[in-house]
């Protein structure tokens, strides 16, 4: 069989094939789909075949998927592009999406608290689904609209606006955190919670309440901070430099917090842990790379990525998605130690 490239260099068509074969495109597109048995001879499916590689043809999927009315491709909406969190959660996300045959588009949403802006003339349109770390669920009305299903990861399960969640056991990292620090002996803790208003950010400040509350003459005082190195060392200070008997524990809700709390301690001319302890959430990699190393709270971003992408296709299957919260771990460093002596 004789073939012949597409004029121009062009990118071979299903009708380029068809005419190659010398058969129609209604062949070509049965054989191609791989629904040709019963309905076309073994020859004639051969000769598609064959023109089709001949000519290099590969499928238009993007069209064959409008048709079929889906994009295969999901939206990740994450408060930001900077922090290591969110990237190793794309990335969770992505793994799997790409077994499945379906694309991940990464868009920032500043602060997590919207209204998000439709990244697209209409999300709709673009996408099959949107999943959103760290968000407020009113916050993505403007892109998910009614009908386009929606996945929030480390979010509030009691929002009907999801068709799904994801959560971490952050509670119980605080308490894994608050237990460490008390068995230490320390009783005056300041909370450097994020200024961000948060689901999680909550959860993990009630939790730190209830457990203290069971522990005699703890103190508990709250002092809220930008998520951000420079606030934190600000907030941080003004804790420890404020009139009464000094917190011997500063409890951060993320790494980035407890790295601006270090600073505050040795700025002070105090040490860590000596003086202070401080503590932190996530494990970034920043966790190691300040000194001493941060006793923090693992999270596992790639596993709740890719337990989210998994609950948008059972969504999109009609399945039951997983529930229940991932375990989360305490990771003792160098930045905890026994409270100094009264």
């Amino acid at each position: 069989m004789q073939t012949r490239e597409p004029a121009g260099g062009a990118r071979p068509t299903s009708r380029d094939v068809a005419r190659a074969a010398g058969v129609s495109q209604a062949t070509v597109s049965l054989v191609l789909g791989g629904k040709w048995r019963g309905r076309v001879s073994e020859r004639t499916a051969g000769l598609v075949r064959e023109a089709a590689s001949e000519l290099g043809y590969r499928p238009n999927l993007a069209a064959r998927n409008l048709r079929l009315g889906r994009t295969r491709t999901a939206l990740l909406v994450v408060p930001a592009l900077t922090n290591e969190f969110f990237a190793r959660v794309y990335g969770g996300a992505a793994a799997v999406a790409a077994e499945h045959g379906f694309g991940v588009v990464l868009y920032p949403s500043p602060e997590g608290v919207g209204p998000a802006r439709d990244p697209f003339a209409s999300a709709r349109a673009a996408l099959d689904g949107v999943i959103a770390s760290s968000m407020a669920a009113g916050a993505l009305d403007a892109i998910r609209g009614s009908d386009l299903p929606l996945v929030m990861l480390d979010s509030d399960p009691s929002d009907p606006a999801s068709a799904a969640q994801v959560n971490l056991d952050v509670a119980d990292g605080m308490r894994q955190v608050t237990d460490h620090l008390v068995a230490l002996g320390h009783r005056r803790f300041v909370h450097l919670s994020s200024a961000v208003p948060s689901w999680t950010f909550d959860v993990r400040a009630r939790a730190l309440e209830a457990e203290l509350r069971a522990v005699p003459e703890a103190e508990l005082r709250t002092v809220p901070s930008p998520l951000d190195v420079a606030g934190a060392l600000e907030a941080a200070g003004r804790a420890l430099a404020a009139p009464g008997p000094r917190p011997t524990a500063l409890v951060c809700d993320d790494d980035i917090l407890a790295a601006g709390a270090c600073k505050a301690v040795r700025r002070l001319g105090l040490r860590v842990p000596e003086d202070v302890s401080v503590t932190g959430f996530d494990d970034l990699t920043l966790a190691t790379a300040v000194e001493p190393e941060l006793t923090t709270v693992r999270l596992p971003a790639e596993r709740i990525g890719q337990a989210g992408m998994t609950a948008l296709l059972d969504v999109l299957a009609s399945r039951s998605p997983a529930s229940g919260a991932l375990p989360v771990t305490l990771v003792p460093r160098g930045s905890t130690g026994p409270a100094p002596a009264a």
